[in-house]
């Protein structure tokens, strides 16, 4: 990929966001009911490659059990109102009425509860008795103090999600988390991220990760981008990831670790890119912050809004749109792309001839004339 002169004494990489690219047709087509949109990890297997963000205007134990028993998989923050409050109900109920110029401020306050290990293990119980798979997520920060309490809650997947997660992290101040020993010694799979980049994403695979998150400030209540001038454009960012897992595999001996698309996933438009590009599923959250039941109310925030030194998002107004499963498997009733997700997966797959994930990976993706220049 040729650089670009930013000035005599900077050169950057051209990358490209999902708007930049599209995916072109083949000499074959298929039907649309002919499509597999089934993806596995580990030992646990799921009808649609979707998982919900740990948000909490996203994924309650009651959302979490809903998605799981359409076929996608719920991860509930383990830091969120559902481990600080008993009943976190007028919690968010507050949080949807607060003014725009009292919200970050307020919410700060709301999430400066300590959290309940006896919450933790209650919540994640629920999950279970429901009989989906079990996923929860913890900070870097966070995961040596709780992730005992988390395993022995049962947990399945187990997600260590932050706005960047390195396998090299260096601190002056505290031991940071040892990926590679912590994750050899856990006796739960493990996805982590984000990552932005070939190297990162590569070093997080040799930690003995099963999946890695792809994604780095682009998700719709994101400000990271204005508050540090960092952003990963999704689409070079997740064709980075998928290449280092294919030098992995080399490396390995043939260990495969699933590439998760973690962030700007606004559309069914870029769920499909997302894939065309490398993604072996996909983690979404304002796309599913619209469903009815989402406990946003209609609002989506992410843990970066109330980051009690520096917030880098805010509380976004989404709309409640439709039930989940309308927004999962339609029928839509728009032509935005918001609606009817896994309907049109199948379609773009089927249109370019492609019958599951795997094989789309390969599908042909153009540069759009307009980002060229």
């Amino acid at each position: 990929m040729s650089d670009v002169e930013i000035g005599r004494a900077k050169r950057a990489r051209r990358v490209y966001a999902f708007d930049d690219i599209a995916i072109m047709p083949s000499r074959r087509t298929r039907d649309p009911q002919d499509v597999s949109t089934t993806w596995s990890i580990d030992a646990y297997q799921f009808d649609i490659p979707f998982l919900a963000a740990p948000m909490d205007s996203v994924v309650s134990p009651a959302t979490a059990i809903q998605i799981g028993r359409l076929g996608g998989l719920g991860v509930l923050d383990l830091e969120g109102l559902w481990t600080r409050y008993d009943d976190p109900e007028p919690v968010l109920a507050e949080i949807r009425e607060l003014p725009a110029a009292d919200a970050t401020r307020r919410m700060q306050e709301l999430y400066s509860r300590p959290i309940q290990p006896e919450l933790v293990t209650a919540r994640l119980a629920e999950i279970r008795a429901a009989g989906v798979t079990v996923a929860g997520a913890l900070s870097p920060q966070r995961t040596q103090e709780l992730y005992e309490t988390v395993v022995a809650a049962g947990v399945d997947l187990f997600v260590i999600r932050g706005t960047t997660v390195s396998a090299e992290h260096v601190s002056k101040t505290g031991r940071p988390l040892n990926l590679k020993k912590f994750i050899y010694e856990l006796d739960v799979p493990v996805i982590v991220g984000g990552a932005a980049g070939y190297t990162p994403a590569l070093h997080l695979m040799r930690t003995g990760a099963a999946g890695v998150l792809v994604g780095f400030g682009g998700g719709a209540a994101s400000t990271t981008r204005r508050a540090l001038g960092i952003h990963a454009p999704m689409a070079t960012a997740i064709a980075d990831v998928a290449g280092a897992r294919r030098d992995y595999m080399d490396e390995s001996g043939g260990r495969y670790v699933h590439v998760i698309a973690d962030g700007g996933l606004g559309t069914s438009g870029d769920i499909a890119k997302a894939f065309s590009v490398g993604a072996d599923a996909v983690m979404l959250g304002s796309t599913l912050a619209r469903a009815t039941e989402a406990p946003g109310g209609g609002w989506h925030w992410g843990t970066e809004a109330h980051h009690s030194e520096l917030p880098r998002g805010h509380r976004v107004e989404v709309g409640s749109i439709a039930p989940l499963e309308q927004i999962l498997f339609g029928p839509s009733t728009v032509a935005n792309g918001s609606m009817n997700l896994v309907g049109a997966l199948r379609r773009s797959m089927a249109t370019t001839g492609y019958s599951d994930l795997k094989e789309f990976q390969r599908v042909e993706v153009v540069v759009a004339p307009y980002s060229v220049g």
